[in-house]
């Protein structure tokens, strides 16, 4: 058997980068059980409520949805269970310290597989007002505007 090679996206957070500003990007390794990995290869995750908390200096995934392994048994996992994230120490010094004394938080992006290995993507964030998102949903659609009128332009 192959070993697999590449980088294949289970799931993404696109509310994430709409309710927040992301200040800093982190890729982390992510410990999970048998029955979740084979659940994560048939695509079946959730990261919408997702977030992470620290406790005893180490960085921990919460409310990361991943669903029950259709053929698992009696030792399948708990969905939204508890998972530790694996970060060098100066990484989750730094973002424990960013969530502590700036208020701000860390969420999750996407979750993947590089080279066979289970990732997830993590986001130092600032939390948006409604009227930020407001305005960043019209800037976008006035650049599109602007697009579509450039494009009409030039037919």
């Amino acid at each position: 058997m192959a070993k697999e090679s590449g980088r294949k996206l289970v799931a993404s957070n696109r509310k994430a980068r709409h309710d927040y500003t992301i200040e800093d990007v982190f890729e982390a390794g992510i410990v999970l059980s048998g029955t979740e990995v084979k659940s994560l290869r048939a695509g079946r995750a959730s990261l919408v409520d997702g977030f992470v908390s620290f406790y005893g200096h180490e960085a921990w995934l919460e409310s990361v949805h991943i669903a029950e392994y259709i053929s698992g048994n009696w030792t399948n996992h708990p969905p939204r269970r508890r998972r530790k994230l694996l970060l060098h120490r100066d990484e989750i010094t730094r973002l424990e310290q960013a969530v502590n004394q700036s208020g701000l938080t860390v969420v999750p992006l996407q979750l993947y597989f590089l080279d066979g290995r289970a990732k997830v993507e993590i986001a130092l964030a600032r939390g948006k007002k409604n009227w930020d998102k407001r305005q960043a949903l019209r800037e976008r659609q006035d650049t599109r505007e602007a697009q579509r009128a450039m494009s009409r332009k030039d037919q």
